[in-house]
């Protein structure tokens, strides 16, 4: 009788354990690197842990700041890099605009900075348009 006991309560706790697995973040995140899909995963109550976020199977991490904003303290200056820059392949400006916009609907205060080679190429965009609109005048 206590053998049986023993062996429900294992089987419970192994049933919870694939639960808990199936529905962490950590395991969303992983497939969507997979899939080539937008996730972001983040905890927004800790500005100590970085966030991370994957987009079209290239996993990127921020690096969170905290400062002052008017009203409140607030996240005010991210780092963000690629994880491995070979997976930067085929990336355009429009996909960079699209991952600022996203972190920007989740810390609207904050100062978004890439590191190289991300930080050159849209400097370089930045400044083709920039000459674009001179030479309109």
């Amino acid at each position: 009788m206590i053998l049986r006991f023993i062996l429900f309560i294992a089987f419970c706790y192994f049933i919870y354990l694939g639960i808990r697995y199936f529905f962490h973040p950590k395991r969303k995140l992983e497939a969507a690197v997979e899939s080539g899909a937008f996730y972001f995963y983040d905890d927004e109550k800790n500005v100590r842990h970085n966030f991370l976020m994957t987009y079209k199977g290239c996993l990127f991490e921020g690096e969170k700041y905290l400062g002052t904003t008017k009203n409140a303290f607030d996240v005010v200056s991210i780092f963000i890099w690629p994880h491995k820059t070979e997976k930067l392949k085929g990336f355009t400006y429009d996909d960079f605009t699209f991952m600022e916009a996203q972190i920007k609907s989740v810390y609207p205060n904050a100062k978004l900075d890439w590191k190289k080679p991300i930080q050159d190429f849209l400097a370089s965009k930045n400044k083709r348009w920039d000459d674009l609109l001179d030479s309109s005048k």
